[in-house]
């Protein structure tokens, strides 16, 4: 296979789809697998940093394959034929980020305030996951107003950014730093 540095094809504003329909570089579809792949690469300096074990990068792992099947979905000319290659969440992966947040937090004492992010670079990265993923979420949201949408992908986007909330927690439970609680004057 012939590597490819660049192919020219989107100095012209647009970029493909997958199935080859040719769509805007700001079209919803763009913006939303984009921010997916954005929050995937967040995903992966948070799996460089020491301290991050290796039962938590299998985790991540399987984190960013599922994200890149929401890519998929969300780059899909849905006319296209290719759509009956991708693969599909399933309840099941909901499901295992459940089963990952509720083993943390067994662990975590109880919330009772606003987490205002820091504490320690794993949990700062995990809070900037966090917020990539809300907004890939909202993307999501905002593509399936006008393009068919599995909402399966939406829900597990949503449990995703509760997964890297109790992960940043976590991640300051393990390194015994007290988390910075919101103050709020009244």
């Amino acid at each position: 296979m012939k590597n490819i540095t660049y192919t020219k094809t989107g100095d012209q504003g647009q970029t493909s789809l997958i199935g080859g329909l040719r769509v805007p570089k700001y079209d919803d579809r763009v913006e939303a697998y984009g921010t997916v792949d954005e929050l995937s690469a967040f995903i992966g300096v948070l799996y460089d940093q020491e301290g991050v074990t290796a039962e938590m990068r299998k985790v991540l792992d399987t984190i960013q394959n599922k994200l890149f099947t929401i890519e998929s979905h969300f780059a899909l000319d849905e006319n296209s034929e290719v759509k009956k290659m991708i693969p599909m969440l399933t309840a099941d992966d909901v499901a295992f980020l459940e089963h990952e947040i509720d083993v943390m937090n067994e662990q975590l004492p109880e919330l009772k305030s606003f987490v205002i992010p820091g504490g320690n670079l794993k949990a700062s990265h995990a809070h900037v996951c966090r917020t990539v993923c809300r907004r890939a979420e909202r993307q999501g949201w905002l593509l399936a107003s006008q393009h068919p949408v599995d909402t399966l992908d939406l829900k597990y986007l949503n449990r995703l950014s509760d997964y890297f909330f109790v992960l940043s927690r976590y991640f300051g439970f393990l390194d015994k730093v007290d988390e910075n609680n919101w103050k709020s004057t009244k």
